[in-house]
């Protein structure tokens, strides 16, 4: 299947293509094109239909939300707190007409106020934070590189918590992953995991759409679907990390 749009219409399709043999593959558009940048497709269509021809199909992990009896798949990341309210603050008119300015706009609405903390629990021990990002990619928003070792080819999660609930302090860690240092910061946390399970009640955003407010838990469901991808990643090995 070929899909032309953003993220959120590639969880979608991806959605609707787990468990079966049917390869995906993606070419940029929407708003931020986290994973088409991740594939090496960038953000012009050009450049991505002189690619696509030379990519391979590998099986890869997907993410998985688990709320209650609700599941949901995931290709890129979830986030939980922070970035997941600023989805619900986005103005869609303003999206569509001025892209990722929409969400930096609803950022900006978040300053007055502290960010609920979160609690999570991750490789047995228990996390407070305000925002927490479980990712199967290094790049964010198609501009920022958070979770540096993530990786589509591995079968676990970069989790980066960011510990605070004051809003300035989240400008500071704004900054430092504009410099590609965030995780070197004080009160940022970097694990790797096979789980994580929120124990109150957040915000959640899977691959940039709202999931809504939630206590609910994320995990690796191994080789979900079949995905074109660039041939240089064939022959990796997928690297397991522990259990929660």
């Amino acid at each position: 299947m070929l899909v032309l749009g953003g993220d959120g219409t590639v969880n979608e399709a991806a959605n609707g293509l787990a468990g079966s043999d049917i390869p995906l593959a993606v070419l940029p558009a929407g708003t931020a094109n986290v994973l088409a940048v991740e594939l090496g497709l960038g953000s012009r269509m050009g450049g991505a239909l002189a690619r696509l021809p030379s990519y391979e199909a590998r099986r890869i992990a997907l993410g998985r939300l688990t709320a209650g009896k609700e599941q949901r798949y995931f290709v890129s990341m979830a986030g939980i707190g922070l970035d997941a309210k600023i989805v619900t603050r986005v103005d869609p008119a303003l999206k569509d007409r001025a892209g990722k300015l929409a969400y930096w706009a609803a950022g900006l609405t978040q300053l007055p106020s502290r960010l609920e903390p979160v609690e999570i629990r991750v490789n047995g021990f228990l996390h407070q934070c305000g925002f927490a990002l479980v990712s199967r990619v290094r790049n964010y928003g198609g501009d920022l590189e958070i979770a540096r070792g993530a990786s589509l080819d591995r079968d676990d999660f970069e989790i980066v918590l960011f510990e605070g609930t004051h809003p300035l302090r989240y400008v500071c860690y704004l900054l430092g992953a504009g410099l590609r240092q965030v995780q070197k910061m004080p009160g940022v946390r970097t694990l790797r995991a096979l789980r994580a399970t929120m124990l109150s009640e957040a915000h959640v955003q899977i691959d940039g759409e709202y999931a809504g407010r939630m206590q609910a838990r994320v995990e690796i469901a191994p080789a979900a679907l079949t995905l074109m991808m660039p041939p240089a990643r064939t022959g990796r090995d997928c690297v397991a990390a522990g259990a929660a």
